[in-house]
């Protein structure tokens, strides 16, 4: 289940909004098989392994990270495949999330007198699949806070620079995080003020660019910025306020750029609203790199999911640079926010914390 692990990871960043999968065959201690879901509507991971596998899969044990599917999608039903090849036992890492579907693909091979075991690194394959869990369950996208701040918590001096915070290999990764999800969304002042592109930028392999999303409730972003002017094949979607006039809207929509108008109060985007409406556009994971304002309204949103805080070992020495949240904040420390199943990470002198939000 380990190798069927790491097969799954293959896929990040190409088979949403499908599930990241992996599947390994063994016949007399030996791997006779392997393969991963590698694109959404492509063949899934069982299949490929079966391939593989060949005759030897006749007999043999089928490694999966999740439930197989017994229902047609765009590919026929993984549980056929299964029977058709033979294999005489099935030991799976967790059911399918999906409340229509769970239990059912098990069932079915059980009822086909295949021995079925299920629950085997289900902790890894839950984290795995985080994203498409929350998604199968809400239609919610999962939603990370990605935030990166000096020691004394300042994501950029008093005159407003911030390049840069962390080092190279902080900013790798975080083009790694772009890469696995299916949006990033920040607020207009960073357009503003960094002009940021918000693709994916990968040294050595190619990358999937995620749609980027700004919140600019008064559609002022200039036409000369760049997410205006990318190549890539992912949109750029702008949140507007409701008011915003037709006249003004037209001119970027002739651009090809797509509009998103949304109710709100004192210029605010209703963020959960807003949510619910990526969820409905099949988006099922969100990355926030917003400013210090988009920060706090998307935690006193209470839409965050995961948070990764960076800290570079830097101290600006004052009380008038950028904090990391602005807006109201709790009046008692009881009421603070607090995260679970914390990590914590280095990259060369950086530190990264990596938790999830406690909405318990």
């Amino acid at each position: 289940m380990k190798m069927a692990l790491s097969l799954a990871e293959r896929g990040r960043g190409w088979t949403s909004p499908n599930p990241m999968v992996g599947a390994v065959v063994v016949k007399d201690g030996k791997v006779v098989g392997k393969g991963y879901h590698q694109t959404a509507g492509g063949p899934h991971a069982e299949v490929y392994a079966l391939q593989e596998a060949g005759d030897d899969a006749k007999g043999a044990t089928l490694y999966v990270t999740l439930e197989p599917c017994n229902h047609t999608g765009r590919t026929p039903p993984c549980t056929h495949a299964i029977l058709k090849s033979g294999t005489s036992r099935l030991v799976a890492g967790m059911k399918d999330p999906n409340p229509r579907v769970t239990g059912g693909g098990l069932g079915y091979l059980r009822g086909q007198g295949l021995d079925v075991a299920v629950g085997v690194c289900e902790d890894e394959c839950r984290r795995l699949n985080e994203i498409f869990i929350k998604y199968a369950g809400t239609t919610l996208p999962f939603v990370i806070l990605k935030c990166a701040a000096t020691l004394d918590g300042r994501m950029a001096t008093r005159t407003g620079d911030s390049k840069w915070i962390t080092n190279p290999s902080s900013r790798h990764f975080v083009h790694e995080l772009r890469h696995a999800v299916d949006a990033v969304m920040v607020g207009i002042g960073t357009v503003l003020k960094d002009n940021p592109q918000l693709t994916t930028r990968l040294e050595g392999r190619k990358g999937s660019d995620p749609m980027r999303i700004v919140l600019d409730t008064r559609l002022s972003i200039p036409p000369g910025a760049k997410l205006l002017h990318l190549s890539s094949d992912s949109d750029t979607l702008l949140v507007i306020g409701s008011s915003v006039l037709p006249e003004k809207r037209k001119l970027l929509q002739r651009a090809g750029v797509q509009l998103l108008a949304m109710d709100g109060h004192e210029d605010q985007i209703d963020l959960k609203a807003l949510v619910r409406e990526l969820g409905r556009r099949e988006i099922t994971s969100l990355l926030i790199e917003g400013g210090s304002r988009v920060n706090g309204s998307v935690l006193r949103a209470g839409i965050v999911d995961k948070v990764y805080m960076f800290y570079a070992p830097k101290i600006c020495g004052g009380d008038d640079g950028v904090p990391i949240c602005a807006g109201p904040g709790v009046e008692r420390m009881a009421e603070s926010m607090r995260l679970k199943d914390i990590s914590v990470h280095r990259f060369e002198d950086d530190v990264m914390i990596e938790g999830y939000v406690n909405n318990d």
